[in-house]
């Protein structure tokens, strides 16, 4: 992937039927290696808060840690990835005028292509505003991980004929109101492919089935990090927690056993310096008797 991914080049993968495939990335390293693999979107998640800073939400994540993050992650995106960020908890649901400093900060600060805001068709006027001020935004609904108090805890929505209605009504004012795409998670596959059907921008799924325009995992889940629970929607590619321990257990043992450092990881002085050198310290050393 070498040409850059834009707003337009998303439009045109979902007009051909080619999917997109969104992954979080929390610095420069991971986003490096995956916009090489060809990561079409990196996401600067404030899922951070819980995968990185073992926070058990996303909302005490604060737009100054998104913008030190969202840094690292664009100076990283060196193939043509696009580079998207979250606007944390509060900073952008209070007013408009708040949502616009947010952004403003965040895009000339964090040097992302757009950003991510959670809710329905209450965010359409801070949406309309962002686009007509240039900003790219992505809409999210379904589970709001920001609201996850309010749900009384991380469960699938659209569960009944009239929240489904509802959730596509909520899809079609965040279209109007200038959204490039939108993040459908936790959301029954039939409803999220309907929303998908009546849509003109992207969809992007995470737990809602296969029928969306795109699909996004958080990388801390997709490369195996995490121990615990594991949701329903996720796919492990590998297990690198387990690498990790297994290298560090050896890295103890060769420690404590003297095989680390050998000889590969040693520098010596050349001969005649050494003896050189000896030489010195047995003069100090007499010296000092």
């Amino acid at each position: 992937m070498a040409k850059n991914v834009t707003v337009r080049t998303l439009a045109k993968m979902k007009q051909a039927g080619e999917k997109i495939a969104m992954m979080t990335a929390y610095d420069y390293p991971t986003a490096r290696l995956l916009s090489e693999a060809g990561v079409h979107i990196l996401l600067i998640g404030d899922s951070l808060g819980m995968v990185v800073q073992g926070q058990s939400t996303t909302v005490p994540v604060t737009l100054d840690q998104m913008i030190y993050h969202a840094s690292m992650v664009s100076r990283g995106a060196t193939n043509g990835a696009m580079v998207v960020a979250d606007l944390p908890f509060l900073t952008y649901q209070v007013t408009p005028e708040e949502a616009m400093r947010s952004a403003a900060r965040i895009m000339q600060e964090g040097g992302v292509h757009g950003l991510k805001l959670e809710g329905g068709r209450e965010l359409a006027p801070t949406i309309t505003r962002l686009v007509q001020a240039g900003v790219p935004v992505m809409g999210h609904i379904g589970l709001t991980p920001q609201s996850v108090h309010a749900f009384g805890g991380f469960a699938v929505q659209g569960k009944t004929a009239d929240a489904a209605m509802q959730m596509i009504e909520d899809a079609k004012a965040l279209e109007e109101a200038g959204a490039f795409a939108i993040v459908l998670e936790a959301v029954p596959a039939e409803v999220a492919a309907a929303v998908t059907e009546r849509l003109a921008i992207p969809t992007i799924g995470i737990g809602a089935g296969a029928l969306c325009d795109g699909q996004v995992l958080v990388f801390h889940d997709f490369i195996g990090y995490t121990s615990g629970y594991i949701p329903k929607h996720n796919k492990r590619y590998a297990a690198i927690a387990d690498t990790i321990v297994t290298a560090a257990q050896q890295y103890v043992d060769e420690v404590q056993t003297g095989t680390f450092p050998g000889e590969e990881q040693t520098v010596h002085l050349q001969r005649n310096e050494h003896e050189a050198f000896l030489e010195m310290l047995q003069r100090k050393d007499e010296n000092l008797d």
